[in-house]
């Protein structure tokens, strides 16, 4: 299969990685009904540790079993499936090489005390990655958080041992924690500012949050102002976060966040695609629902970055 133009330019944005890591990019940006239009839909279930099982998959009690998200993905047409070790481990055989696997080897839980100084455990390694045939690690960082310069850390060191072997790295950037107020963890300004941190950590593959409105910070605000920023709409706005990730140089998805109606999951989609985003990496908003009507969903959100809805 021949790498097509618009792969090609997203490619040569990452100056610095060997063939290997370019070659898993690759794989990903060729995969599924989207594969070589430059845009990307995955299907992510960290949930289980996030939420846990019962909020995650009651709703629609298949997804208790590995195998029902792999074939998920794969039965839509998705570019790629990410998910943490033991879910992976217990369907990567029998799934082998039909669509590019992320392993995310960080994870916290809704257990967790922790309020100012969010954090998440490493649950999955490099070796983990390379044994379940990945193209890429996935890592949450949580800026803000009092706890993030030793998750910024760790990452560093996990993305440097993972572009050796040849893995493309996936940021989760998530704000959180801290001095930020519930409302300033999807601002416009710290969406943009936490995608640029992903950015500057190395990430191959930025996901983040969908930006409202809100300026968090005092001094961001005065700035979006004397600038005159327009972040009016959803589409100015995703347009502003992929500016932030080097001028559209890094590869950025917005997160589908929690259950909600179809109508609202497409028109995020279309402003994302219409803002010059890379596309979704949405998980309760495909799995919660009956397998047909994921199906039906996902089936949207492609036509959409296909330009056809």
């Amino acid at each position: 299969m021949s790498i097509t133009p618009q792969v090609k330019k997203i490619l040569d944005g990452y100056e610095s990685d060997n063939p290997g890591t370019k070659a898993n990019l690759a794989r990903i940006l060729m995969q599924g009904r989207l594969g070589g239009t430059g845009k990307l839909v995955i299907l992510p279930v960290d949930q289980g540790f996030e939420h846990g099982p019962a909020r995650s998959f009651a709703p629609n009690p298949v997804g208790y079993d590995p195998h029902y998200h792999h074939s998920l993905a794969i039965e839509a047409g998705l570019s790629a499936y990410a998910t943490a070790l033991g879910m992976l481990e217990a369907s990567a055989a029998t799934f082998a090489g039909q669509i590019p696997t992320i392993l995310k080897v960080n994870s916290s839980n809704s257990l967790s005390a922790f309020k100012e100084a969010p954090t998440q455990a490493i649950t999955g390694s490099v070796s983990d990655a390379l044994r379940l045939g990945c193209s890429a690690i996935g890592f949450t960082i949580y800026p803000g958080s009092d706890a993030q310069f030793e998750m910024m850390e760790q990452i560093r060191e996990m993305a440097e041992e993972a572009k050796a072997v040849g893995l493309a790295v996936v940021i989760w950037s998530y704000p959180r924690g801290g001095n930020l107020s519930k409302q300033g963890e999807t601002a416009i300004d710290i969406c943009a500012y936490a995608a640029h941190m992903a950015a500057l950590l190395g990430a191959h593959i930025i996901k983040v949050k969908p930006p409202t409105e809100f300026l968090e910070l005092a001094a961001a605000k005065t700035v979006y102002e004397k600038q005159k920023i327009d972040i009016s709409t959803q589409a100015k706005r995703y347009e502003h976060v992929v500016q932030a990730c080097f001028n559209g140089r890094r590869i950025v998805v917005f997160s589908g966040g929690e259950a909600k109606d179809v109508d609202s999951v497409v028109n995020e989609a279309r402003a994302i695609r219409d803002g010059g985003g890379n596309g979704s990496i949405i998980g309760r908003n495909t799995f919660q629902r009956p397998k047909a009507e994921a199906l039906a969903l996902l089936d949207k959100l492609i036509n959409v970055y296909l330009g056809k809805d």
